[in-house]
């Protein structure tokens, strides 16, 4: 996918209807979806459960832009290889959770898919500065991870932080949490490209009425003029 740093929305199909993800991914991609965000959790390294690679195997099919993982798991180097072999595009590995980060991003880099890195609320944005020629992309967290639906915390003097930091490179500023038409503009006028949003954007939706899940996007898209 060639690099561009208009903003995209990646849709949190962590608030999908989990008896329907297939069509949920159809839904939002049909009502303008750029990526769809998957929350990769393991009850370790935050306080929840989700995702493992056969889930992401399953949704592959379906996913017709740009399948980016999110792995608020620890360790990450064992798996890898799986979640490149179950078709994640891009995979996001936090700074905080080994030891050897830029191991981490060689590895997913080595499979061929583009390499996240994801900083927790609490840990500064000099803690990517010796990899960001390894990084396609930043996550910036909004809330800690674990949960969705969480209110927003502001951090964009981080995200200025590390667009300062990224200079010309061809790296993305993801914001994950609590994510909405409020919060939108002052992240991306802060430097970011790619909002990842659940709730905000499955709100009152359902596969039966997609058009809300493109009534609640263009919210978002419209809270940026």
């Amino acid at each position: 996918m060639p690099f561009d740093r208009s903003v995209k929305i990646a849709p949190s199909i962590l608030s999908a209807d989990f008896a329907n993800f297939g069509a949920e991914i159809r839904a939002i991609e049909d009502q303008g979806a750029d990526w769809v965000h998957v929350d990769v959790m393991d009850g370790h390294f935050v306080p929840n459960l989700t995702f493992g690679p056969p889930a992401v195997k399953a949704f592959r099919p379906h996913v017709k832009t740009f399948m980016d993982v999110h792995l608020m798991i620890a360790p990450v180097d064992p798996y890898i290889e799986a979640y490149a072999e179950a078709g994640a595009d891009m995979l996001t590995a936090h700074v905080e959770a080994g030891p050897h980060i830029h191991r981490t991003l060689q590895a997913i880099k080595a499979t061929g898919m583009q390499a996240g890195v994801a900083l927790n609320p609490g840990t500064p944005a000099e803690a990517v500065a010796d990899v960001l020629d390894l990084a396609d992309m930043v996550l910036v967290m909004t809330v800690n991870p674990g949960f969705g639906g969480q209110k927003f915390i502001d951090l964009t003097a981080k995200v200025r932080k590390v667009r300062e930091m990224i200079g010309d490179r061809e790296v993305h500023i993801q914001i994950d949490g609590g994510v909405d038409p409020n919060t939108a503009p002052l992240v991306v006028a802060a430097g970011a490209d790619v909002l990842v949003a659940g709730s905000a954007v499955f709100k009152g939706g359902s596969v039966e009425a997609p058009e809300v899940y493109g009534r609640n996007m263009q919210a978002i898209r419209d809270s940026l003029t």
